[in-house]
């Protein structure tokens, strides 16, 4: 916060990342007292590479392994959650926790569209180029204006050279 009292968008950018991950920490702590061992492992792995993409402000690596891991954990979660649902006599605690981990499984892809949002913001770029998600630009013909050559013609004659030289 500025002298005055203002936030900067730096600083309120940096807030969201960290309401995110407080969040899902909070979520999955809940969330841990029914479901423990490779839930929570998964979970808190990438909740540690949410505090290394908010540590690393500038990293596209970090900010990009956060976002592959959380669209990784919603699989994941999905799997541990109807495996290992326990069936029979839940208490009020144990509905709770599965009520806290269903939550976060459904707050994930909102996460997911925010990181991903900050992701381009650092720089990133989609990674698959597809029709439907955006136009692929084909960087390989790229000349800028102030080039001073030519572009290279493939039909084009070279110098001193006849048609008749080329074999046709």
């Amino acid at each position: 916060m500025g002298l005055d009292g203002t936030f900067s968008w730096e600083e309120i950018y940096v807030t969201a990342a960290e309401v995110i991950l407080l969040g899902h920490w909070l979520l999955t702590t809940w969330g841990c007292i029914v479901f423990s061992g490779s839930y929570a492992w998964a979970n808190f792995t990438i909740l540690a590479l949410g505090v290394w993409a908010v540590a690393q402000r500038d990293s596209i690596d970090a900010i990009s392994m956060f976002l592959g891991g959380l669209l990784a954990t919603i699989f994941l979660d999905i799997v541990h959650i109807s495996i290992f649902y326990p069936r029979v006599s839940l208490t009020d605690t144990g509905r709770f926790g599965v009520g806290m981990a269903i939550l976060s499984l459904l707050l994930k892809p909102l996460s997911c569209c925010f990181v991903y949002h900050m992701y381009r913001e650092r720089g990133g770029e989609l990674l698959v180029h597809t029709g439907f998600l955006g136009s692929s630009q084909d960087r390989s013909a790229y000349q800028t204006i102030d080039s001073a050559e030519a572009p290279a013609d493939p039909f084009a004659v070279p110098e001193g050279r006849s048609q008749d030289a080329r074999g046709y």
